[in-house]
């Protein structure tokens, strides 16, 4: 890909968010970051992105609220936007429940940034 690739970032911790934002900027990525499902949903609706990192637990509309509003958008390119599942109880999921929950994949906390930085590279 030619360019920098457009991360939002969906996470309500400001650690995890700063040290992502920090890991991916050094890969040529361009990172927005929200605080919420409802941030997400306002600021898709005014730009687009290659990828969207969505953590799972958040406050007011958590993110897979959020990953079903997105996938049920009447723009079928940001409604088809890869979303990766961030979460500390992926144990408690399996890959079929994400993608059932229309998440292209998931990483676990603590978050690996080597197989963040492949991810993101293989999906945006």
């Amino acid at each position: 890909m030619t360019g920098k690739i457009k991360v939002l970032i969906a996470e309500d911790s400001s650690v995890i968010l700063n040290l992502t934002k920090k890991i991916l900027e050094f890969q040529n990525c361009e990172i927005h970051g929200a605080k919420n499902g409802q941030m997400v949903l306002d600021m898709l609706a005014n730009d687009n992105f290659h990828l969207i990192l969505m953590d799972i637990n958040m406050p007011g509309m958590d993110g897979i609220e959020c990953t079903g509003k997105i996938r049920q958008m009447t723009n079928k390119e940001k409604a088809g936007i890869p979303i990766i599942a961030i979460t500390g109880n992926a144990k408690n999921y399996s890959m079929e429940e994400f993608k059932s929950q229309g998440f292209t994949d998931f990483l676990q906390k603590p978050l690996n940034f080597d197989l963040l930085v492949e991810k993101v590279k293989a999906l945006a």
